[in-house]
């Protein structure tokens, strides 16, 4: 009975003649820099202020500072529009099971990480797997700056997988021929494509769902099977000599992404809470709305308006309608 009332009540506080009622319903959104979640956040803030009638505001910031915030629950950043587990599991493991203060999605898409080369690049010298970055003759052709070592981009500053990627650069045996690079993602679209253009030699971290593969012609590297027993994986957030205790030589596992969201939410505004609750996207939903973004230049807002009219059943769903 609980449970049907419940229902009913949020779905008719989202219908056109209730949107007034719904006045103190609000949310900020946390931004993380890269563009699925730029894409998914926009996604999230439409619904709200389109279909619920409440109020938005979008925070950059990077995951510990998103957490941390969720986890204080007084409404500085209301929710994580793109957690990656496990990469950042040490934030969830605080604020989720731990604190009890975050609550995580039950409903993830799954995502798959590694490191890519153009096909072009990578038909040219046989290039199919991470080993390859470590020959000699591969390492010069990605030599941009002259150092000796090609440079290689393994993720934005703040980024989980970026910590992850150093490891694994380390325990590849790749030191000696590769550099590891943080930049911001904007940095490493536009190196792909210059170095695409000049016929140059250029590896990064890659990831489904992404812009990317709508964008270039890219191909994923091949790794050493995911192995638990060769991927020990200490984020700085839970040890200072993380990288020392730190030991990857292995693929990643298939990722499981979802949103998190403050529990405080649950009380300030429940509709928002519920919506966030039954949110569910598959990884192409993802990469579309991240190529419209990153490859066509379009306001993440703008693409998140025209998908929500597009898919109004499925936001419908979302809203117990």
């Amino acid at each position: 009975m609980n449970t049907t009332l419940k229902t009913f009540g949020f779905a008719a506080a989202v219908s056109i003649g209730a949107l007034p009622a719904l006045a103190a319903e609000e949310v900020k959104i946390g931004l993380p820099s890269w563009t699925g979640a730029q894409a998914i956040g926009h996604l999230l803030g439409e619904v709200v202020t389109s279909r619920i009638g409440g109020k938005v505001e979008y925070v950059p910031g990077n995951n510990a500072t998103i957490f941390q915030a969720m986890d204080q629950g007084k409404g500085d950043i209301d929710v994580h529009p793109d957690v990656w587990l496990p990469n950042q599991e040490s934030f969830t493991n605080k604020y989720v099971k731990g604190a009890g203060t975050v609550v995580l999605s039950s409903n993830p898409y799954e995502g798959n990480q590694g490191f890519c080369v153009s096909k072009d690049f990578g038909e040219a010298n046989n290039i199919t797997d991470i080993a390859d970055l470590g020959r000699p003759d591969v390492a010069a052709l990605m030599d941009s700056d002259g150092n000796g070592k090609g440079e290689m981009w393994i993720g934005a500053p703040g980024w989980a997988s970026a910590n992850v990627n150093e490891v694994k650069t380390r325990d590849y045996g790749l030191l000696d021929f590769i550099e590891p690079i943080r930049a911001e993602e904007s940095v490493k679209t536009a190196r792909i494509r210059d170095s695409i253009a000049k016929g140059e030699g250029y590896a990064f971290y890659c990831y489904k769902p992404h812009a990317v593969w709508f964008m270039f012609d890219v191909q994923m590297l091949s790794e050493p099977t995911y192995d638990p027993a060769k991927y020990i994986m200490v984020q700085p957030s839970d040890d200072a000599d993380w990288y020392n205790k730190s030991m990857v030589a292995t693929k990643d596992a298939l990722k499981d992404v979802q949103i998190a969201w403050s529990k405080s939410l649950e009380e300030r505004s429940p509709a928002i809470a519920e919506f966030f609750a039954n949110f569910a996207l598959t990884a192409d939903d993802v990469s579309g709305l991240a190529f419209e973004v990153s490859a066509n230049g379009r306001d993440p807002a703008e693409v998140a308006k025209e998908w929500v009219a597009a898919n109004s059943d499925r936001v419908d769903a979302w809203l117990g309608l």
